[in-house]
């Protein structure tokens, strides 16, 4: 984790510095469990009694909370938002796999490959499907025939993606996701079930995040739909036909 100092994080968040900012700044922690060299936020005042014993070498608060801390401070409009953009900065996650394709991965000749892509041990990409520039997949995805996967998604391990389906750009898919598996459809003849094949597709707008172990059925008929800058949790079903607006 690259540290930074006080005055250089209040620059970076447009924040109003009150104290040294020569302080030095190695992790965002909370106010309870914070050390020295951490900063931590206040974005809720049933926490504000915690501003009287933190250990925190700075602290991102509201103008409102500003006189409960004599501490150095951050003042800004927003804490909980500058608190998540510092977070973005200051993340350890990588950032991005080496470009190239591992020799175990398995790609069919009429499949697209766009450019820096990151193609991972173990990755199947099947007939007709598109692959967009500075995308990546994680060691044992699956991508089916004629699916599209726009530029710049990212696949962490182990993600499953059906049959013609289509994602958008700069999406994120957390590990052991299943996308446009078949949705739960059955008739009943006498005591037999008969099975009804999902017909339809998943359609997934851009910059979506869908978190681990998630699985988005395929319509029935119509499509599912997931339109752009929507974020789905871990462990979350998504079933057949519906369709989750924009920003939800």
């Amino acid at each position: 984790m690259h540290n930074y100092t006080l005055s250089q994080i209040a620059d970076l968040l447009g924040a109003e510095l009150q104290g040294d900012g020569a302080t030095e700044i190695t992790k965002i922690s909370t106010l309870a469990n914070a050390q020295p060299g951490h900063i931590a936020f206040l974005a809720n005042k049933k926490y504000r009694s915690q501003l009287n014993d933190t250990l925190a070498s700075a602290v991102i608060l509201s103008e409102a909370d500003a006189a409960f801390f004599t501490g150095n401070k951050l003042v800004v409009a927003n804490p909980y938002v500058c608190y998540a953009k510092l977070a973005q900065l200051m993340d350890t996650t990588p950032r991005s796999a080496a470009t190239g394709i591992h020799p175990s991965a398995v790609i069919h000749d009429s499949a697209s490959i766009g450019d820096n892509v990151a193609i991972a041990a173990n990755v199947v990409i099947e007939a007709g499907a598109v692959i967009g520039n500075d995308v990546q997949l994680g060691p044992g995805c699956f991508i089916g025939e004629n699916t599209k996967i726009g530029q710049g998604t990212k696949l962490w391990a182990n993600v499953c993606v059906y049959h013609e389906v289509e994602i958008g750009s700069d999406c994120l898919f957390q590990a052991n996701t299943v996308v446009g598996s078949d949705g739960f459809g059955y008739a009943n003849e006498r005591g037999e079930w008969i099975k009804i094949p999902q017909l339809g597709r998943v359609i997934i707008g851009n910059k979506v995040e869908v978190g681990a172990s998630t699985t988005i059925d395929r319509g029935a008929l119509d499509d599912t739909i997931i339109h752009s800058n929507v974020i789905i949790d871990n462990q979350c079903q998504i079933a057949h036909n519906v369709e989750i607006g924009s920003g939800t």
